[in-house]
Parts: structure tokens; sequence; C-alpha cells
């Protein structure tokens, strides 16, 4: 985390740093140098948030409605995870279909998903619109839908051809998103990208006969509003999780109420940076607290793919431990013994403890990714939730 803290500061700071002696006397190398710590800062943080390269800006679509709710049920307005027992895993992905098919078939491309990750579960988002008025409009009361993976696509329509992945009744005159559970076709997908031929899905009735295509429809293809497409949501770890946060009391995850709950306005960054580097005044000393660090996606320039949140408050340690810690600044029994140590100086080089943070929080980043699908991921470790001496 301190060394997270370093280079966000060297990012944010070029707003805010002063020109040496050197910059007049040779102002393009400098600026050069510049562009260097930024570009080399900026690639570590990318590395920080689990990639090699940011998504390139398109014209985006709107993100699915469920991918927003999502993230604000997990995160709250500047990101912090509220539980981070409340998402399975550490990512979630979004695809639509890429068939557009007018039959009742979908096809996703799941090459943005790294074999690495663990699937735990994907599931089918499927639309169902009103029902038509028809002849056999209030003959049935109940349909089964059946979720098929293809095996064979010249075989699709014959058993050999398919496997049944998910199915269920459902009322015929009802409306809204129905989910169907998919995991084992994503995970031999994902085995042998070759096999991923696609979905079918069949609706019949109660006695097993297909039933009126204008009774039970699903959103399909081009023709119904984008928040209806069908869309496959894929749960994953891709291993980062952290040791802190699995074994964090479930009591204890929550962010502390002294997280804000607003982001910082402008002035306010702009103040705390310039503090961040204008130093103390000569002979004034702040005892070991948190202080704000505020990274703004927007200056990084990365608001062209990142959904939310805009920035958020990383915080960072600052000040002194001296002789004798008291418990309001948090000391290990190591700090109090360090700190001992040197007041009595009974060993040379034996500096004070230093001010780190003791409490850390995950934040949530919903972004679109290259192929413009939606992701949401949880990053461990990127606030620091207080402060103490160690």
């Amino acid at each position: 985390m301190a060394a997270f803290v370093a280079f966000v500061s060297t990012i944010m700071g070029f707003a805010v740093a002063r020109p040496s002696l050197e910059y007049f006397d040779n102002p393009f190398a400098v600026e050069n140098e510049s562009k260097e710590v930024r570009s080399a800062a900026i690639k570590r943080l990318l590395e920080v948030f689990g990639m090699e390269d940011p998504p390139l800006p398109r014209g985006h679509k709107q993100p699915p409605q469920y991918m927003l709710d999502l993230y604000n049920t997990v995160a709250d307005v500047d990101g912090v995870t509220k539980d981070p027992y409340l998402l399975e895993g550490n990512t979630v992905r979004s695809f639509f279909d890429k068939l557009h098919s007018e039959q009742v078939e979908f096809l996703f491309n799941l090459s943005t998903v790294a074999r690495s990750e663990k699937v735990l579960t994907a599931e089918l988002h499927l639309f169902k619109l009103r029902p038509q008025a028809s002849s056999h409009f209030n003959r049935y009361h109940f349909c089964q839908v059946s979720v098929y993976q293809v095996l064979d696509t010249t075989k699709r329509n014959m058993t050999q051809g398919k496997k049944l992945l998910s199915s269920r009744l459902i009322p015929v005159h009802s409306t809204g998103w129905e989910v169907f559970t998919i995991t084992q076709a994503v995970r031999s997908w994902m085995t042998d990208e070759g096999s991923n031929l696609g979905l079918m899905v069949t609706v019949k009735t109660l006695g097993g006969n297909q039933m009126d295509t204008k009774v039970v429809r699903f959103a399909l293809g081009r023709n119904h509003h984008q928040s209806k497409q069908p869309m496959l949501v894929l749960f994953t770890d891709d291993g980062r999780r952290s040791a802190s946060v699995e074994h964090t009391d479930l009591n204890d995850s929550p962010a502390p109420p002294s997280l804000p709950h607003l982001p910082m306005p402008a002035a306010a960054r702009r103040s705390a940076r310039a503090s961040d580097y204008g130093g103390e005044d000569e002979g004034e000393k702040t005892y070991c607290q948190r202080q704000p660090l505020y990274v703004d996606f927007e200056e990084i320039g990365w608001s062209g793919w990142i959904v939310s949140p805009r920035g958020y408050n990383a915080y960072h340690c600052k000040g002194s431990c001296p002789f004798p810690l008291g418990q309001n600044m948090r000391p290990t029994n190591h700090a109090t013994v360090q700190s001992i140590i040197n007041a009595l100086k009974l060993t040379k080089g034996i500096e004070t403890p230093c001010c780190v943070p003791d409490k850390l929080f995950s934040i949530n980043l919903l972004y679109f990714d290259d192929e413009e699908n939606v992701v949401l991921k949880q990053y461990d470790d990127m606030v620091a939730g207080s402060c103490g001496c160690h």
C-alpha cells in the first residue's frame, strides 16, 4: 500500500509540483523526464488494476442495468466495498449476444476471460416480453423453458446435438428478466474455446408440445431495446484476493463511518494535494494520522472507459510516532518497544516507528473492456482505512 500511495502521489502531483532551477537551464530535458515518470507511473497503476494497457475509449453503449445495480449493491458512492463477502469471486462480466438471431439461439464471445480465471457461476439473462393476443392466449398458465448447450450445429434439433443445462416452469403471462444457470457450459468453453457453439432455448407446454411463439416471447436480436438484450453474466475469481480479506472478521469488514460518503470536491482535492507537497512549517509536527489522497481517474486520463467511480479517496498515512506512543496511535507491541529503544538510545541507528496503514479496504471498478463488455472488478488493499505506528 505504501508503494501504491507513493506512485499515485507522483501522478497526482504534477499539477502542484514546483519547477526546480534545473528546469530553467534545460526545460525540455525536465519535461521529457516528467513524461517518462508519468508514463512509468501510469503503467504501474495499470498493473495494480491487472491490465497491460487501458481499454480503448469508444462510443460506449449504456451499461446494463443489472451491472449498475450490482455495483451499487457491493460498493458505496466512492467505490469502497461495503462487504467483501457480498460478491462471489472478485470479477463479474456481462456479455451481449453476438448471433442476433431471430430464433431463440445465442452466442457469446468469451475471449476476454483469462484461462487462469476460475469460473464460479455463469447465468443466461433473458427478458420475457408480454404475450401477444392469440387463440391460445388464455389456454396455458405455465410453460417449460429449457436452455441447451449446442454440441453439433448440424444436429441441434436432435438429442445428440445438444446438452440440457437448465429447465424450469415459467408463468406464461409474466414479464421481466428470467435467469438460467449455465455454468457447466461456460466451464467447458473455457477448457476448449472451439466447443463454444452457442446456446438454444426451447419453450414447450406442460404436455411437451411446442409453445406458440406469440404467447411466450423473449427479447431477441436487434428488434428490441438494448436494455432488454440477452446477456451472459459471468462470475469469476482471478486469484488476486488477498489473505487479509479472506481472514477478515465479517463484523469488521465494512468500511468505517469515517470514510466519506460523497466525492471530495475539486477544490478540496487540490488543497489536499498542495498540502502534501508543500511540506510542514518549521517546528510544526503532526502526529500519525490518516490524510486525504484523492485519485482522480479523469486527471489520469481514464474517464473514457471507467463507468464508476470517477475517482476515490485512497488516503495516506502521515505524521510522527514520538515516544511515548499512546493507544490513539494504534501501535503494535513491536513499535512500542522500538520507540523505547530509540528514546533511551540503547542501540545506535534505531529510528522511531513509521506511520503506516494498519487497516486496508478494497474498491470496486465498473468499466468497459476492449470488446465493450462491462466488467465489475474488486481490488484489495486500495484504501487506507486507518493509520498506526508500526
